[in-house]
């Protein structure tokens, strides 16, 4: 879903990529990785290296199967320019790099040079988008500011794959049997790039052991769908998961009534048949049929059948968790799409998913969308963000804590001056990244929370001392108690 930036963020487009050197470079900030040698810049005291690969291009025969991991190199790069985006169905007007391409696989780093800090701790943004857009190149997300301000700390941002490349179950299709990992490959990215991270952070000053994965709404479900995956908790300690949760996924059968109507679309019969389109032909047929109908599939095979009742168990119980939601969560979407337009998709969503409840449950979905309501789209608003995102965080804290885990759990209820947003999905991004030009919430509130993420990623614990607290008292953030 977009969210309009131009005219509070000022940053320039561009559609240059990084060349390979073959002369001199800055020796200063090159740094070996083991797929090449990677040559930064600074400005204002930070160094940042952009658009580094971290998987081969998932192009040609690669095309709707697994990441496989970058070759060993010794070629020198440069890393000035962000790598290609992912191809979005919508995409978000803050992307500073404008080319789009299946050849996405790349992840940018920002560090603090006047900070000598050693075995800086290492936060990885995973981005939001609804799985069908977003990158790691968006200004907003930029983590220049963030270092700038929070200076102990190193920030990765990532890209991966999107649509029907990172997310579309092909098992009903002929042909299907050879991708068996497609329904969840976006992911399977993110894990490639925690494995690239742990293996060279270092040579950026960050601390490969001290990892804390972050991300909002798709990005904030896939950092808790990780720890989920099997061999991936050896890449990261914490994670920070802003109005996402693992219900954010869609079981086979949903998965494959996508997959029909996207291949009836195309008027395609098997996958020999999609491998022919163009990459601009497939996206638009997602986005003509899937409109927030696109996650990763709870397959057995790399996600559970049931997420929450592996918490439950224990999965992640040696992980620390900072996660929460927004007071007016869907709001976001009833801005964005307008008030008429949601409604019609809040519409055809409830008679698909809520014809079928039990009469009680019904009642009491009538009852809830009643509380407190005023303008004739808030009802939906209401039912649709306590089921996407409220309820879903509360049930992600108590089965973390139940099986012996920890949680430190938030409610977002500062509200914005823009008219329907209020506490709406995402008003808290420009806090946490550090763009007081996006926001008019209270600059002492704004630096607290920034803190207190950042402390979190350093310690585990989100508590501030006296010392640390911009409110110079301490601030004591205790964990989520059933």
């Amino acid at each position: 879903m977009k969210r309009e930036f131009k005219n509070l963020l000022k940053f320039e487009e561009y559609e240059y990529l990084n060349s390979e050197i073959t002369g001199d470079y800055d020796k200063a900030h090159a740094v070996k990785c083991v797929n090449g040698v990677f040559v930064g810049t600074e400005e204002n005291g930070v160094a940042s290296w952009l658009g580094i690969p971290y998987a081969k291009p998932p192009v040609g025969e690669r095309r709707f199967k697994a990441p496989e991991y970058v070759d060993k190199s010794d070629r020198v790069f440069e890393a000035k320019y962000y790598g290609k985006c992912a191809i979005e169905s919508d995409g978000y007007p803050d992307n500073v790099q404008k080319l789009h391409a299946e050849d996405c696989l790349y992840l940018n780093i920002w560090v603090n040079e006047d900070d000598k800090t050693a075995k800086k701790p290492v936060m990885v943004w995973i981005h939001g988008g609804a799985y069908v857009a977003g990158s790691g190149s968006q200004a907003s997300y930029s983590g220049a500011n963030l270092v700038q301000k929070q200076s102990d700390i190193l920030l990765v941002t990532i890209n991966y794959r999107l649509n029907m490349y990172g997310f579309m179950d092909f098992s009903s299709v002929p042909g299907g049997e050879n991708f068996k990992t497609a329904p969840c490959n976006g992911l399977l990215d993110q894990a490639m790039a925690l494995r690239w991270v742990h293996e060279n952070i270092a040579g950026f000053g960050g601390d490969p052991d001290n990892v804390t994965i972050w991300g909002e709404s798709a990005g904030g479900a896939s950092v808790t769908m990780l720890p989920l995956i099997s061999g991936s908790q050896q890449y990261f300690k914490k994670v920070i998961a802003q109005s996402g949760a693992p219900s954010q996924t869609r079981s086979a059968e949903e998965a494959i009534a996508c997959t029909n109507d996207v291949m009836e679309y195309l008027g395609c019969k098997t996958v020999s048949d999609l491998m022919k389109k163009d990459a601009k032909t497939l996206v638009e047929a997602a986005g003509a049929v899937l409109t927030l109908r696109m996650f990763p599939e709870r397959d057995e095979r790399i996600l559970p059948l049931e997420p929450h009742e592996a918490y439950a168990n224990g999965a992640a119980k040696d992980i620390s968790f900072l996660q929460g939601c927004n007071k007016d969560e869907m709001n976001y979407f009833v801005a964005s799409m307008g008030v008429e337009d949601f409604k019609a998709w809040a519409a055809d969503r409830k008679t698909k998913k809520y014809a079928g409840l039990p009469s009680e449950e019904k009642a009491l979905v009538e009852s809830f969308c009643k509380e407190g309501t005023v303008e004739d789209w808030e009802p939906d608003s209401r039912l649709f963000g306590q089921s996407w995102f409220i309820a879903p965080c509360v049930r992600m804290s108590e089965n973390q804590t139940k099986a012996g885990g920890k949680s430190y759990t938030y409610y977002y209820r500062v509200e914005a001056s823009a008219p329907i947003l209020k506490a709406a999905h995402g008003e808290e991004l420009p806090i946490v990244f550090c763009h007081p030009e996006m926001t008019d919430i209270d600059v002492t509130f704004c630096k607290t929370m920034r803190k207190m993420w950042v402390q979190f990623a350093k310690t585990g614990n989100p508590s501030l001392t006296a010392e640390q607290s911009p409110t110079g008292k301490a601030i004591d953030w205790p964990l989520y108690d059933l």
